[in-house]
């Protein structure tokens, strides 16, 4: 399966809804998509993953290094796990809390709440 990714904006928020495997082959697709928000100035970016169903360290890679890049510009970063799988442990957030990140990120149970600076993360 490919990786596509797709871009809205709602607000100052930069949403990229991407959909399939984030792994090695397909990590450069997500990394580029956020280089290029902030290069034309969005630097409050959401990663919708609620329809990737396989997360390597690539993948995972890939989310630390745009949380970095975010941070640097003052920008932020949220993902997106549906709420139902970021409790019981879909896959994407059980691949961040095996390698201790999860509690890096903030994240949202859709992209609605992550756009929204009165809606709470979910706790990690």
């Amino acid at each position: 399966m490919t990786l596509k990714v797709a871009e809205t904006e709602q607000g100052v928020w930069t949403v990229l809804h991407i959909r399939g495997e984030l792994d090695l082959v397909t990590a450069p697709v997500v990394r580029q998509s956020v280089h290029d928000a902030v290069a034309v100035g969005r630097h409050d970016v959401v990663l919708d993953l609620s329809e990737v169903f396989f997360c390597d360290s690539s993948g995972v890679g890939v989310l630390i290094a745009s949380r970095r890049l975010m941070r640097s510009c003052g920008g932020r970063l949220r993902l997106v796990l549906p709420a139902r799988g970021a409790e019981e442990g879909s896959h994407v957030n059980r691949v961040l809390a095996a390698l201790g990140v999860r509690r890096l990120f903030d994240v949202y149970g859709d992209w609605d709440e992550a756009v929204d600076d009165e809606a709470r993360p979910l706790s990690a």
